[in-house]
């Protein structure tokens, strides 16, 4: 009884949080976004993956539905039935994103998906990514996700989503390679979509398998015109919202994901912004989201980033 009482009041003071960023915006378009590795979320068996448990399930939604997120892009995500069962969970919890995507690639285990508040009014998915490595060809693990939403008449966000390959040993190639090449392919995506409009609202998001400090994740930002902003986010402290103190950004708590085997905790999960969007992010009101069951519903933990949207 006690942890419940403890989890109404965090997810209370979230919800205070985002109201509080929301009021503070006027007249113009807040957005919410929020990236999830949702660790395996079937709802029947699949491939090599078990069931999740419905007690989990029920917790990922549960976390979902305390960020209250406009457009969510999720990981590790089962078939198209289990979508549609987190997707109705989120709309009996308050929760209505209507519009959805969700992609499989080489490895049909798992998928990536995005659910949207906003319509979608165009899709350009990248299922059949390939690259040469020692001789070999070899597919993405994962698809990648491009859709361009419509925020409002006169404002669009594009939003590209994947989940890398992971470090896990394979027996084909390195692993790292393998990311590397991966990174590679989803920012020529990038540079595809910047060249033809610099001025592009652009979120690229997933799970990166990757530390900030790797060659993946350096080729996804990229250096120049076109270098993408790593937002960063840290966990939601209220002592940082009540003074606004930013001085010790560095320090913050960043970690999204748990590794049991090695007991490590790492910054994998990344949510980057292009130059047109940064000017729109809101830095204090983005964060991990520290919930205080996060295990209980993923490996992960979500990424969560808040924008300011002009419209004409």
């Amino acid at each position: 009884m006690a942890s419940k009482r403890f989890y109404r009041r965090f997810d209370a003071f979230l919800f205070v949080f985002l109201g509080l960023a929301v009021s503070s915006l006027g007249d113009s378009l807040p957005v919410v976004m929020a990236t999830y590795n949702v660790e395996n979320f079937h709802i029947r068996p699949y491939g090599s993956r078990p069931v999740k448990s419905v007690d989990s399930r029920s917790r990922v939604a549960e976390i979902l539905i305390a960020i209250h997120p406009d457009v969510v892009s999720l990981q590790e995500m089962g078939e198209e039935a289990a979508l549609d069962s987190l997707r109705s969970a989120l709309k009996e919890g308050g929760l209505n994103l209507p519009y959805r995507e969700h992609l499989g690639g080489s490895d049909t285990n798992i998928f990536v998906a995005l659910l949207s508040r906003f319509p979608i009014v165009s899709r350009h998915p990248h299922t059949n990514d390939s690259f040469v490595l020692d001789g070999r060809r070899f597919h993405s693990s994962r698809s990648t996700i491009e859709v361009e939403l419509e925020v409002a008449p006169d404002q669009r966000l594009t939003v590209l989503t994947t989940h890398l390959k992971s470090k896990r040993p394979v027996p084909i190639a390195d692993e790292s390679e393998l990311r590397e090449q991966e990174a590679r392919l989803l920012r020529h995506h990038v540079d595809d979509l910047l060249r033809d409009n610099p001025n592009t609202p652009l979120v690229v998001c997933g799970d990166f398998n990757d530390t900030p400090d790797s060659k993946p994740i350096r080729l996804l930002v990229g250096m120049g015109r076109h270098a993408l902003t790593d937002t960063r986010p840290g966990e939601l402290v209220s002592q940082e919202l009540e003074n606004g103190d930013d001085s010790k950004h560095s320090r913050r708590v960043t970690w999204t994901h748990f590794y049991s085997q090695d007991d490590t905790y790492s910054r994998i999960d990344y949510m980057l912004i292009s130059r047109a969007l940064k000017q729109a992010w809101l830095p204090q009101k983005s964060f991990v989201f520290a919930h205080p069951a996060w295990g209980e519903a993923s490996d992960h933990r979500p990424v969560v980033c808040a924008f300011e949207l002009m419209t004409q």
